[in-house]
């Protein structure tokens, strides 16, 4: 391992709170056989955890006068075969270390090996460079509108806002597209209904030419209906501790939000919006619309 500086203070003794961690780091017997595995003296058994280790990296980092037992402590804790079946706590720890590591200028990969990196200054941009749901919502070519509405509560990890802010955006675009100022399920029927009855709808997902285009459009419809009365209209009332979103929860939503951007960047505007509205009580079909046309 080549020559590494030593790590500043603050550095590591966030290093060991997280890799100390009494919830999620490591236990005090894992903490003395690493210690004793990579030869570091451990100066006391009975020490806090956190403190047991800070005291233990400090003094070989500062007997060694660089940070290569440090990262060799980071390697044998974070070795990928420890956490077997349990991937999840391998990255929730991996998450952590890598917000503080990248004020070192490194960051921890799947491998649990470092990598060097620019060092960044603020807390902004080592939270979004360790921003692992906006990293899978990358992954799975998320459409961009949803990342542009929700950037800054993906880089907080706010969830719930997330979310909100992404149903937002899907009023925002049938808005862009129509020219109606309704907001909600209102303006979901008012673009996007009228087929029950025998009219046009203003946007469609498709022709509405067989039963199956027009089932499909209905069931566009009431995906879009049900967001917004299941996520935009009591969340925008409620305060966030009743509505609880964890991540994976905020992952299946923002991709179903996905889907049906895309759906409505393919819709049609079947007439102009001030002719809908003139022959919104005439009760015309869209074949009629067509015909016409």
């Amino acid at each position: 391992m080549a020559r590494i500086p030593p790590f500043a203070d603050n550095v590591l003794e966030k290093i060991c709170d997280i890799l100390g961690d009494t919830y999620a780091g490591l236990t005090g017997s894992e903490i003395g056989e690493l210690l004793h595995r990579l030869g570091i003296e451990d100066p006391s058994p009975t020490m806090t955890k956190r403190k047991r280790l800070f005291l233990a990296l400090k003094k070989r980092q500062e007997r060694d006068r660089c940070g290569n037992n440090v990262v060799a402590f980071i390697y044998a804790a974070m070795d990928p075969v420890r956490y077997v079946g349990r991937k999840e706590h391998f990255e929730e720890l991996r998450n952590r270390l890598n917000k503080v590591l990248a004020f070192a200028g490194y960051q921890l990969g799947e491998d649990g090996k470092l990598r060097a990196t620019s060092p960044v200054k603020t807390l902004t941009e080592a939270e979004e460079r360790t921003n692992r749901l906006r990293e899978e919502l990358i992954r799975r070519k998320v459409h961009p509108d949803v990342l542009k509405f929700c950037r800054a509560e993906l880089i907080q990890q706010n969830y719930f806002h997330a979310v909100l802010e992404a149903v937002k955006s899907l009023a925002d675009k049938i808005r862009q597209k129509t020219g109606l100022k309704e907001d909600g399920v209102r303006l979901i029927e008012q673009a996007l209904g009228g087929i029950e009855s025998n009219r046009s709808p203003l946007l469609a997902f498709n022709k509405l030419e067989t039963p199956s285009e027009r089932s499909e459009h209905l069931g566009l419809m009431n995906l879009l209906k049900g967001l917004f009365m299941a996520f935009r209209n009591p969340t925008a009332h409620e305060p966030k501790i009743y509505w609880p979103i964890n991540e994976q929860d905020a992952l299946d939503l923002l991709s179903l939000i996905s889907l049906l951007h895309r759906r409505l960047d393919e819709a049609v505007l079947t007439t102009p919006p001030k002719v809908y509205e003139r022959d919104y009580a005439r009760s015309k079909t869209f074949k009629q619309w067509h015909n016409e046309g």
